[in-house]
């Protein structure tokens, strides 16, 4: 529930359009909805902004259906993170309103049109290498969701920067970057000397040895001397976009 959603709600209860009882079915679970094996926070994106979203990969499809199915009861998007094939597959049977992205391990619920009023402008989504889209795509689809424009720039890292340098029409009009790299992590320092909006590196796994996991790419993306750069845990698409959404945000849009 947000804040749109819930000033509708008063409103309407106001001019008479919606009935008290109707009003108070709404809000019976507000602002949390306990339930066997969790406790949804049905007021977050009142509270912040974005809404509760469900991290699948330690849950059972069973739970992930439970939790979902209330969720679907609110006007927020509902998103599920980490999602394997199989798992996707035994919700999507139970549940067919559901999209799953494979790439990124995500499935998605959407219920209402999108009111780009409410943001800045785009968010762009950079990804060094082809190995990097899957959590590249998990940004991508995360901020979609989350209501932002999203634009993608893929396979363009430091082994060829021509592949960057080529596409200014897309970087130096951008609200928000994400640049997601693995191996050294070079390429969110590039662009943050480039654009002055700001830039959020996604470090990943993908690498040989030394690259440690991402662990390598994280210490290069900290140690970047880029002004204007944040950066999040390694493989943490979901979490860059959400950081991204929170910059894109027009709040006196939200606020009117």
């Amino acid at each position: 529930m947000d804040q749109t959603y819930l000033k509708d709600l008063l409103q309407g209860v106001q001019s008479g359009s919606i009935a008290l009882d109707q009003a108070l079915e709404t809000l019976k679970n507000f602002p949390a909805q306990s339930m066997d094996d969790a406790c949804l926070d049905h007021q977050r994106s009142l509270r912040t902004g974005i809404p509760e979203v469900i991290y699948g990969e330690s849950k059972s499809a069973d739970q992930v259906i439970v939790i979902a199915q209330a969720m679907m009861e609110q006007p927020s998007p509902v998103l599920a993170t980490r999602i394997t094939p199989e798992k996707a597959n035994h919700i999507t049977q139970k549940l067919p309103e559901f999209e799953y992205h494979k790439q990124a391990r995500l499935l998605r619920f959407r219920q209402k049109p999108i009111d780009y009023d409410r943001v800045r402008g785009d968010i762009l989504v950079i990804c060094a290498g082809t190995s990097d889209l899957g959590i590249a795509e998990e940004a991508r689809i995360t901020a979609e969701t989350l209501g932002h424009p999203v634009q993608t720039l893929y396979d363009a890292g430091v082994a060829g920067l021509h592949r960057l340098l080529s596409r200014k029409d897309l970087y130096q009009k951008a609200s928000v970057i994400i640049v997601v790299a693995g191996m050294e992590g070079a390429l969110p320092s590039v662009v943050g000397g480039l654009v002055n909006c700001p830039v959020i590196g996604v470090p990943t796994s993908v690498g040989y040895g030394t690259g440690a996991g991402g662990f390598a790419a994280l210490l290069g993306m900290l140690n970047s001397c880029a002004p204007g750069l944040a950066v999040v845990n390694i493989d943490n698409g979901f979490g860059a976009a959400c950081m991204a959404a929170a910059i894109n945000t027009n709040r006196l849009a939200v606020s009117e």
